[in-house]
């Protein structure tokens, strides 16, 4: 029998918290191994890669139903959004204007999903509207504002909001497939398409110095596979929306870090914008019915 502290919702909230801390450290590790000489893209790649390897592993050992035919086809297509240009334009966003930066506007995703809900025939109310626009507000007073240690430069704006379009995939995907598969099968088809789908992007793929393999593997173990797995466990115990609450921690994990390791630190109005793009975000996760995945 598990002890209580591994069951029911509290078990889920801790779940969700490991998956939150796991995903803010990701930006941390992509900066630190960035400084030593690893590229943003080539950060991606090998996140794609060991990521799809060790997913791989567990469909393998587990045996896992993989997608075919049709669902092969679309998980390849997600592959190549969802992880080349989402992988790629977060490491980018994290190079051009520092890692809490980066992970604030990963937050603007649920509005892109809101303002594609008319392909599931969805219509957006008050409610989400009014959110979507605080979230461009908080995007626009980040722009405004200065900061210390970091860039908020019309780069890493853009690349920021090109990794937020891009993860919005995932719910998108999920609400299709998460419920025909596990979740675990699709990354190991679609995390090593996409590192194939970022191979034509590097001009060379030097192999990294040891001590970067240390973080590429951490981006990799913890912030890939073990902060996907913990968040499987934390929707198992917990509904949606809670889970999708708890999971926005995430961008305050990162910033924390950020200013404490890198000095990273936004100024009055980015503060104030960043803390509208998180309540408007987690506003839209109140009223979804699909959870984030990733």
């Amino acid at each position: 029998m598990q002890p209580e502290i591994l069951r029911g919702a509290r078990a889920g909230a801790l779940w969700m918290l490991t998956a939150a801390a796991l995903w803010g450290l990701l930006g941390i590790f992509g900066k630190q191994a960035q400084l030593l000489g690893v590229s943003a893209l080539e950060v991606a790649f090998w996140r794609a890669a060991l990521g799809g390897l060790l997913f791989g592993l567990h469909a393998g050992v587990l045996r896992l139903k993989l997608p075919r035919g049709r669902d092969l086809a679309w998980t390849l297509l997600f592959g190549l959004v969802g992880v080349s240009l989402f992988y790629a334009s977060y490491q980018l966003a994290v190079q051009q204007g520092g890692a809490s930066l980066a992970s604030v506007l990963l937050y603007t995703a649920p509005a892109f999903v809101t303002l594609s809900g008319r392909w599931f025939g969805e219509r957006p109310g008050p409610r989400e509207w009014l959110a979507c626009l605080g979230i461009l507000g908080g995007v626009a007073l980040m722009a405004a504002g200065s900061g210390q240690g970091l860039s908020v430069s019309g780069g890493a704006l853009l690349w920021g909001l090109t990794a937020g379009l891009s993860y919005s995939v995932y719910y998108l995907y999920g609400r299709v497939f998460f419920g025909r598969y596990e979740p675990a099968a699709l990354y190991a088809v679609a995390l090593p398409t996409g590192a194939l789908g970022l191979l034509p992007l590097l001009p060379q793929l030097a192999w990294p110095a040891g001590p970067a393999w240390g973080l590429l593997g951490g981006i990799a173990v913890l912030s890939t596979y073990a902060a996907y797995l913990a968040y499987g466990q934390g929707l198992q115990r917990l509904g949606s929306t809670q889970a999708s609450v708890i999971a926005s921690l995430e961008p305050v994990v990162a910033g924390v870090l950020a200013a404490w390791l890198f000095g990273e630190s936004l100024g009055p109005l980015g503060w104030l914008g960043a803390a509208l793009v998180i309540g408007s975000a987690t506003l839209l996760n109140l009223g979804s019915r699909t959870a984030k995945t990733g």
